[in-house]
């Protein structure tokens, strides 16, 4: 077994198919595609479905997968150090984002720009997905780092670093029923929202989990009516009497009314996430470093 069969296994699993793969490492496809086989044969088993549109990792692909990350990862790690007590930081960084990081008071662009100067010999690729699917990928490998929205506590082996955290509040035009009702003094009881049209984040992100839960406990389940990936799309969609956007922290908006959520757990919080279990790369530790540098609370 060598390594570089283990890294073109891992490649046809990311990229689905051998051409895709092929073309990432910049090899030819029926080199690749012999490579693999012979690390099949020489595990007995096949580790690829290569039946369907796509290529998919079988069921021992998918147990052996983590396996072949984790040598990869040691054997750059190895690299890495000796090219970091030199002073050259080299290698890759996987980060995940959830929609909108870019654009936030936070300065992701900015302190990626920073990195880049510092570190020009790295490589940093950027994803846009929900917080769960990220998740789910830095636990895989697939991810080294991720801007995520969280519900609740950590989940086990991953590190939380949080960067953002706002009380949510329900928008929606001027003269919505809710706003008859209650005022900004005492804020709106998340039981207020049963009946009416939300406008939610998709599932699998932060507040629409803690949405989810809030209603939850007030004893019903919500009627989301819209969802859209950013907060500022839902806002927009409020401001056209399409129902009421539930988002984190909004400021003066025109044609929108807010009033906050009444309710302790009512927050839109963003951490930095990483894989706490195992070593993490260099590169990636010393890009984390720099993002968490004068944010957030901790966690």
């Amino acid at each position: 077994m060598e390594l570089r069969q283990l890294r073109y296994f891992v490649a046809v699993v990311e990229e689905a198919g051998f051409t895709r793969a092929a073309e990432r490492l910049h090899l030819a496809q029926p080199g690749l595609s012999a490579q693999v086989r012979q690390l099949e044969r020489e595990l007995g088993q096949p580790l690829l479905d290569r039946s369907g549109r796509s290529v998919r990792p079988t069921e021992v692909g998918e147990a052996v997968l983590p396996y072949a990350r984790a040598a990869l990862a040691a054997v750059d790690g190895v690299r890495q150090t000796v090219e970091e007590y030199t002073g050259l930081l080299r290698g890759r960084v996987a980060v995940g984002l959830v929609p909108g990081t870019l654009a936030h008071a936070f300065d992701m662009a900015g302190r990626l720009a920073d990195f880049h100067d510092a570190h020009p010999q790295v490589e940093v690729t950027l994803t846009e997905d929900t917080s769960d699917r990220m998740l789910a990928a830095l636990r895989r490998g697939g991810l080294d780092l991720a801007v995520i929205g969280i519900a609740g506590d950590a989940p086990p082996g991953v590190g939380l670093h949080v960067v953002i955290d706002e009380p949510l509040v329900a928008a929606a035009v001027p003269g919505h029923p809710l706003f008859v009702e209650y005022d900004r003094a005492d804020g709106l009881p998340p039981a207020a929202l049963r009946g009416h049209r939300l406008l939610g984040l998709p599932r699998g992100t932060g507040v629409r989990g803690v949405l989810e839960q809030l209603c939850t406990e007030a004893g019903f389940r919500p009627h989301i009516a819209f969802e859209a990936a950013t907060p500022d799309a839902l806002c927009r969609l409020a401001a056209r009497g399409l129902g009421v956007a539930v988002v984190p922290g909004l400021g003066p908006r025109p044609g929108l009314c807010a009033l906050p959520v009444a309710d302790p757990l009512a927050r839109g919080r963003v951490a930095l996430a990483w894989r706490s279990a195992g070593p993490v790369p260099p590169a990636a530790r010393e890009l984390l470093r720099r993002l968490r540098e004068g944010v957030g609370g901790g966690g």
